[in-house]
């Protein structure tokens, strides 16, 4: 049983990694300013996001756990602040060619 549960953290570890890894191309367009995120949904995204951190922090206490979902909610909260600052500070940008 105890290697299941090592088999299975394991996996839990490489999944959430796995996940974050789908924000980088999205991280990567907003700093070169090419619009490629739904502010909206992002959103919803984060607040989930959000709840599911406080929710691990204050309830689980699991430290895997906890560092995956931080790392998601971190990535999801770095998409929406680049997609409202290219949404509604494009003006005062200067773009880098």
């Amino acid at each position: 049983m105890d290697n299941l549960l090592n088999v299975l953290a394991f996996l839990y570890a490489a999944t959430g990694v796995i996940a974050l890894f789908w924000s980088f191309p999205t991280i990567r367009d907003l700093l070169a300013y090419k619009a490629s995120a739904n502010v909206s949904s992002y959103v919803i995204r984060t607040f989930c996001h959000g709840v599911s951190f406080l929710y691990a922090v204050l309830m689980i206490s699991d430290r895997l756990l906890t560092l995956v979902v931080w790392l998601n909610f971190a990535a999801v909260v770095c998409v929406l602040v680049l997609s409202l600052r290219l949404r509604y500070f494009r003006k005062n940008l200067v773009e880098v060619e």
